[in-house]
């Protein structure tokens, strides 16, 4: 996650953005090669093996996050108790993942952005038109195709990648690059989604991945420490942990002092 990242994540952003943006019919082009003709339809998605791979996929990204939001919620439940996780840890993956397979996806681009998935536009026998990646006035009225919230989820394995002791994290990224755009393919092949909606899933979430990473671990003003965020979460989560607690007739006080 240092600046040598970040050119490179916002040079390849330019360059898709550039060249399907200018040649929106690469995207058809490159959804056609996982349509068939004679059966008019995306026949990868009839498979049951594929069908598997694709939730598998999504159960490896929430099982990297799983430690981190049962040690979240273990905190809040019982703040006179230290996090069962470091407290940058549990911050990073909680964090990147809410932004990744959330905020960014659902609640930003894919309620807001009527582009309609392959398997709907007239191409690949549906009814509505195409639309290029940068056009949000499609057909769709929800749930849409720009960016892949999957992909999204998929190549958020860069944020536990990131935190891989040093010798392996180039191995790390690899994987998660390979991870993600594995999925991506996937998704691609059943119609779901062009390949902008995941290059652009990809980039978006590495970009927001390379920023909390700075903000907790790099950048010396914002920098946190795991006794810092622990304290934060105790003095968040006391008052109502008092409140449970003299409610059952035993008064635990005021929070400890930090």
């Amino acid at each position: 996650m240092n600046r040598t990242g970040l050119i490179i994540a916002l040079g390849l952003f330019a360059a898709v953005g550039l060249l399907f943006g200018l040649y929106p019919e690469l995207d058809l082009w490159l959804a056609g090669l996982f349509f068939d003709p004679a059966t008019r339809s995306f026949p990868l998605k009839a498979v049951p093996f594929a069908n598997f791979a694709r939730d598998a996929a999504m159960w490896i990204a929430w099982a990297f996050v799983a430690p981190s939001i049962i040690a979240l919620l273990v905190k809040l439940a019982r703040p006179d108790k230290p996090l069962m996780v470091r407290g940058r840890t549990m911050m990073f993956l909680v964090v990147t993942m809410t932004l990744a397979a959330g905020i960014l996806t659902n609640l930003t681009f894919k309620s807001h952005w009527g582009r309609p998935r392959p398997i709907f536009v007239t191409e690949f026998a549906g009814a509505n038109q195409f639309m290029p990646w940068w056009d949000p006035r499609g057909a769709c009225p929800k749930n849409c195709s720009f960016f892949s919230g999957e992909a999204a989820t998929a190549y958020w394995t860069f944020a536990p990648a990131a935190l891989a002791p040093a010798p392996w994290r180039p191995l790390a990224y690899a994987a998660a690059f390979t991870f993600g755009t594995a999925t991506g393919v996937l998704r691609m092949a059943f119609g779901g989604h062009f390949f902008t909606d995941v290059a652009i899933a990809g980039l978006v979430t590495f970009l927001a991945i390379w920023l909390m990473h700075g903000y907790i671990y790099r950048w010396r003003k914002t920098r946190l420490t795991d006794e810092r965020i622990d304290a934060a979460l105790t003095r968040f989560a006391w008052p109502l942990y008092r409140r449970r607690s003299k409610w059952r007739g035993r008064d635990v006080g005021e929070a400890p002092a930090t």
